[in-house]
This record gives C-alpha cells, sequence and structure tokens, in this order.
C-alpha cells in the first residue's frame, strides 16, 4: 500500500476510534489508547527505515508541533480536545500530516502553487462580509506570503488543502472544537477555521529551517 493510503487511512480511522470508541467498543477512558499505540508504532517503524535527513524531519516535527499544540489549546485556547488535553497520538499525526502534504506537493508543478489557492479566496471573503470567519483574511494572507516567498510552495499549496480536510474531519468527529472568537483578537473563526493551514505551513517552514541547520543546504527538497 502507498505510503500516503497509510497516511489517510490512520488519520480518518484514528481519529474515529478516538471520537467514538470504535463507536463505543471501546470505553470512553480507553478510547485514544489503540490510536495512540498504532500511531506511534507506524512512526517508530517509519522512523527506523528512514534516511539520517528524514529522521531528522520526523524528530523536529514532533518536537516543534507538540509545545505549539499545546500552547494553543492550553494558553491560547483557539481550541479544546474532546477531553480536555492533547491526545498522545497528535504529535506522530502531525509528521503523518506533513509527509502527505509533501507527497502531494510532489506530484504538483511549482506553477500550480499559488492557483491552487485561488478557490479559497472567495470563501475568504464571504467570512470576512458574515463576520463569521475574520481571522481568514489575516490567515490567507500568511498563506499566500508563505506560497509566494518560502522554499517550499508546493507544499504550502497542498498543505493548506490537507490541513483543511483533516481539520473538518476532526471537528465533526468532535476529536476537538474551535473557538468562534479567537482570544485577545477581537476576530473570530468558523470551526475548523477556513485557512486552518496557515498553522501547518508555519509549522512546516520552521522545519525546513531545522533541516537546513543540520543538512547545510540552502533548503530542504520536496522529495518521497
Amino acid at each position: 500500500m502507498h505510503r500516503a493510503w497509510v497516511y489517510v487511512l490512520t488519520i480518518a480511522i484514528g481519529l474515529w476510534v478516538s471520537a467514538t470508541g470504535a463507536n463505543g467498543l471501546l470505553s470512553d477512558e480507553f478510547a485514544e489508547w489503540p490510536v495512540n499505540i498504532w500511531c506511534w508504532g507506524l512512526f517508530a517503524y517509519f522512523y527506523l527505515n528512514a534516511s539520517r535527513k528524514v529522521r531528522i524531519e520526523m524528530i523536529t516535527v514532533v518536537a516543534i508541533a507538540t509545545p505549539m499544540e499545546l500552547y494553543f489549546s492550553e494558553v491560547w485556547k483557539i481550541y479544546e480536545y474532546q477531553r480536555d488535553f492533547m491526545p498522545l497520538f497528535v504529535p506522530a499525526g502531525h509528521y503523518f500530516l506533513f509527509d502527505l502534504g509533501r507527497i502531494i506537493a510532489e506530484r504538483m508543478k511549482e506553477s500550480w502553487s499559488m492557483p491552487a489557492l485561488m478557490p479559497f479566496v472567495p470563501l475568504v471573503a464571504y467570512g470576512a462580509i458574515t463576520g463569521g470567519d475574520t481571522s481568514a483574511v489575516f490567515l490567507l494572507v500568511l498563506v499566500l506570503g508563505f506560497t509566494k516567498y518560502g522554499p517550499q510552495p508546493r507544499l504550502y499549496a497542498a498543505m493548506a488543502w490537507a490541513a483543511l480536510g483533516m481539520e473538518i474531519l476532526g471537528t465533526q468527529l468532535q476529536n476537538w472544537t474551535w473557538a468562534n472568537e479567537v482570544p485577545w483578537t477581537g476576530l473570530t473563526a468558523w470551526n475548523p477555521p477556513l485557512l486552518v493551514g496557515a498553522f501547518y505551513c508555519f509549522g512546516d517552514l520552521l522545519v525546513n529551517m531545522a533541516v537546513v541547520k543540520f543538512e547545510g543546504k540552502e533548503h530542504v527538497e520536496v522529495s518521497v
């Protein structure tokens, strides 16, 4: 099975099992544990069979995603998890989504990066005009900026869509819920925010910068 499908099935089935306890087969207290074990087991398998560069990426994604998640959910409180605290599988899931976005990006032409983001524009305008998601205006500017000036434009465009798909699934299953009023900002957001991918793009940029430090290269290529 192609790695992309492993990621898609892991994310989709894992979120469903965690949210529903496999449709009631597991008690709420144990619902996350099969997902924790599977995700970290899969992460370990990929790590042990990866190149040095990929191993650095994997560790870096987890090292960056974990404190970001804790800050966003426990300090800033822009979203809240189903059982209050971040599930253990989340940091590993961040790497799966990152690598999935990279696989998608590898199949894109560089010239598609900006056009791929254009469908967001009328939706952002609608959210701003109706007042339902005013934060999307600022997040769109960030995503466009990352895509225009960042080292991996295809990855940022791919992540904008991949992250939104995953977030829609997670919020529909109620694994987490985004705040309609963004704390400290006076802005509003849909559940999930339309341009939630901006946070993932920022994380990907930090990963790229960290790997560059270890690899000594101008930038890390999108590759699978």
